[in-house]
């Protein structure tokens, strides 16, 4: 049994509802609990305690983070709640000592203060670009770019607490050819091999 802390970081809009990710944060939320793991779920559009994020991020064993793509890159919300959170828990000793380097080598081990080291995580993302347009020389604009290359400030926001990425999952082109109820068989056995 692991304890496993699932985060929504959508934010509603006129424009995207968020009911896909809220979706995907109950599916996961309640494949962890049938699978005998303790969970807790953190919504960033609901108000949240800084301090209880950070303690969620160190009770959890494995991380789910859930959010849409939004302009290449996490949305707002999430993106405050980071800077709010890993800010806190990167300062205050909980999810980093520091930055890694040392008054007498400065110039070394940057990024390397982490203090998750047990901790996984997984990133379920949403959007819109198809799933053709990844890891594609011959796609025009991303040019051969791969799903988690775009995704790598994320990726190393984890890593510089020493976190270990498990498989990134995404659901692709919900808003032009939306394949929803696909998406939520590849999500459960996605979940079977990671949990």
């Amino acid at each position: 049994m692991s304890n496993v802390f699932v985060l929504n970081g959508h934010q509603p809009s006129e424009y995207a509802k968020g009911e896909l990710n809220k979706s995907l944060t109950a599916r996961a939320k309640l494949f962890a609990e049938e699978a005998g793991h303790n969970v807790r779920v953190t919504s960033v559009a609901d108000s949240y305690d800084v301090n209880d994020e950070v303690d969620n991020h160190v009770w959890a064993d494995i991380i789910i983070l859930q959010f849409p793509v939004n302009w290449m890159g996490a949305p707002w919300s999430f993106k405050k709640y980071m800077d709010e959170v890993y800010t806190t828990g990167g300062y205050d000793g909980r999810l980093s000592n520091g930055d890694g380097r040392s008054a007498d080598r400065p110039k070394e081990n940057y990024g390397m203060g982490g203090t998750r080291s047990d901790t996984k995580y997984m990133i379920s993302a949403t959007l819109n670009a198809p799933e053709e347009a990844f890891d594609n020389p011959s796609d025009a604009f991303f040019e051969g770019l791969t799903l988690d290359e775009l995704l790598a400030p994320i990726h190393y926001n984890m890593r510089f607490f020493s976190m270990v990425p498990l498989p990134t999952f995404a659901a692709h082109d919900v808003a032009k050819n939306p394949q929803i109820n696909a998406d939520f068989e590849r999500f459960t056995q996605h979940l079977q091999t990671v949990l």
